[in-house]
């Protein structure tokens, strides 16, 4: 028996995992949402952010929606007053998690 015999068996054993899509893992009202939502880029302190604004929403709500972006693109960032800051370069990541998400996206300073 080699390992890839070793290896069957055990994904066999093990139940697989689906992922669930994001909508569902966060509760959002999206009737609030009219505008669509900005996603910018812009310079904090000589570094790249990537800054979404013009949520309209509970903070919970923005919380939550800020720790899943950042979660989905790895990097540190905050979130208040109806923004979110993602640090990094991430606008294009973004906006296509927010468009699969169901949200309207005007983008900006977009190559």
């Amino acid at each position: 028996m080699d390992w890839r015999d070793k290896l069957n068996e055990v994904k066999s054993i093990v139940p697989q995992v689906e992922e669930t899509p994001a909508s569902t893992i966060i509760k959002l009202d999206k009737k609030r949402q009219v505008e669509p939502l900005r996603v910018e880029l812009d310079k904090r302190n000589g570094k790249l952010a990537t800054l979404v604004t013009d949520f309209k929403g509970k903070d919970d709500e923005l919380k939550d929606l800020a720790k899943l972006l950042k979660v989905k693109c790895g990097a540190g960032g905050s979130s208040r007053d109806g923004e979110i800051l993602v640090q990094g370069d991430f606008r294009v990541k973004i906006a296509e998690i927010l468009l699969g998400m169901g949200f309207k996206v005007k983008k900006i300073n977009f190559k």
